[in-house]
């Protein structure tokens, strides 16, 4: 990776504002696009990367400013994940899924619990993976004395390999019950298989990972008062939540594309050689296009502006959170989250009727915006996302909290 050195960021006062940290992740983000093609095609562990984001003050944008960390909220943090991803998805994706597991704590934890976790992953900079998968109900959780004890195994894990916490997910045994704790990544018995090799977010970390008898005490499963959950409506805000994650990491994945696209445009297409003009920025279907895409893009990124502003009213005061305040909020959006697939995916495929023939070059890497889009937009089949809006539309029916919805 081309890096800055350490101390244009840690040497610089932290950012204070929203603006500033937009423009911070935009920094970094600049950084990151330097070597981002090669970067893709090596597909090795980024851990300089990841470090860069540590660096810059990223990784603590929702921690408590009284212990180092930023103080933003949800919209703040939403436009960041964009920034990141207009350089690289899978950095987009990792930072991403950060927030959603240093978040975790606070949405499914006691007040004790998440202000011990938000105020030690502020101060240490902590970078957060989850192996948390629903689709994969094979982790088992046994007590043992004041311990816990997680045993199996999980297809995916996101951030594996270059997070300092990963968020656990299992099962009580002989229960119904989900127990969600924070563990060190490096644990005994927690092991990284490695086998993410997928076709795009290449840099993820995203394989799967075995749980050999992983210890954590009793008092750090998130929610439990003397073994006994205690629930709330805000619990059930991680889908939506998350979903907005997407959103915003593809259309980070968009604007790079269209903005990559637009700068190889200016300065290596040729215009077609029967079409009479000199500049390929004067062909008229090029600029038919550009202004096109940029019309859809701009759209659907104020939609999800909108979305997340209204989803940060339910942040400010989570013991107010009601099923209908959820649902309505839920279908909004899915309402994003459908738009956005659909856009970021036009995007990634039209930019090559833009740029040329020899933009399928591999040293310029415009494939990658596609398949990372392509790759993350299969996570759950947007088909469901629009018939929560169409059943919402047509009857009112609002969406059952589920993993999914």
């Amino acid at each position: 990776m081309s890096t800055v050195t350490p101390t244009d960021f840690t040497t610089r006062p932290a950012p204070r504002t929203a603006g500033e940290w937009i423009a911070r992740a935009a920094e970094a983000a600049a950084v990151l696009a330097t070597d981002a093609a090669a970067r893709d095609r090596a597909g090795a562990t980024p851990y300089a990367e990841v470090q860069l984001l540590k660096d810059a003050g990223l990784v603590t944008l929702l921690g408590p400013t009284e212990h180092g960390g930023g103080g933003q909220d949800w919209p703040t943090a939403y436009q960041v994940v964009r920034e990141i991803a207009k350089a690289d998805g899978s950095l987009g994706q990792l930072l991403g899924y950060h927030y959603l597991w240093f978040w975790a704590a606070r949405l499914v934890g006691t007040r004790e619990q998440w202000e011990h976790v938000e105020a030690e992953a502020a101060r240490n900079r902590w970078f957060f993976g989850g192996a948390v998968n629903p689709r994969d109900q094979d982790v088992v959780v046994t007590e043992d004395g004041d311990d816990l004890v997680f045993t199996g195994r999980k297809s995916f894990s996101t951030g594996s390999k270059v997070s300092d916490v990963t968020v656990l997910e299992g099962v009580l045994d002989g229960t119904d019950q989900h127990i969600f704790a924070i563990v060190p990544s490096d644990s005994a018995g927690l092991t990284f298989l490695d086998d993410w090799d997928n076709i795009g977010q290449r840099l993820t970390e995203s394989g799967g990972v075995i749980l050999d008898g992983v210890r954590t005490p009793w008092a750090s499963a998130a929610g439990y008062v003397d073994k006994v959950f205690q629930p709330r409506v805000y619990n059930t805000l991680n889908v939506p939540t998350i979903q907005l994650v997407f959103v915003n990491f593809y259309l980070g994945i968009a604007a790079g594309a269209l903005e990559t696209a637009a700068t190889y445009t200016r300065e290596k297409s040729r215009p077609w050689l029967h079409g009479g003009l000199e500049r390929a920025v004067d062909e008229p279907y090029v600029i038919d296009a550009y202004g096109d895409l940029t019309a859809k893009l701009w759209a659907v990124e104020a939609l999800a502006d909108a979305v997340a502003a209204e989803g940060q009213t339910l942040h400010d005061d989570p013991d107010a959170v009601t099923a209908r305040s959820r649902g309505e909020f839920e279908v909004r959006v899915a309402a994003v989250k459908a738009r956005a697939t659909d856009v970021a995916l036009e995007i990634a495929h039209r930019i090559f009727e833009v740029t040329g023939a020899r933009a399928t070059t591999t040293a310029e890497g415009l494939d990658r915006f596609w398949r990372n889009v392509r790759t993350h937009t299969l996570h759950d089949p947007v088909a469901y996302k629009r018939r929560e809006v169409g059943r919402w539309v047509l009857d009112g029916e609002l969406p059952e909290p589920t993993w999914y919805s």
